[in-house]
């Protein structure tokens, strides 16, 4: 589900004191895009992901975790 990950995004974002603009520039993305995909509107691309995670600092894995599972549980039943 995106708007986990959007979320996800933007509880870390907030965690780190970054605004959209800070952590856009960061990522080298542009901020409406980042707010779009905080909220579940936009669908981000593994490359943009990875560029937000880098931003942040986090794994990767760490910011889509639930929405693999969420996958793979959907794919397997």
């Amino acid at each position: 589900n995106y708007k986990n990950i959007g979320k996800k995004i933007k509880e870390e974002r907030k965690t780190l004191k970054l605004t959209q603009k800070e952590l856009a520039q960061r990522a080298g993305i542009d901020f409406r895009f980042l707010g779009n995909i905080e909220r579940g509107v936009s669908k981000p691309s593994v490359d943009t992901l990875v560029k937000i995670a880098r931003a942040l600092d986090m794994p990767l894995d760490l910011l889509v975790a639930e929405h693999i599972v969420a996958s793979t549980v959907a794919y397997t039943k």
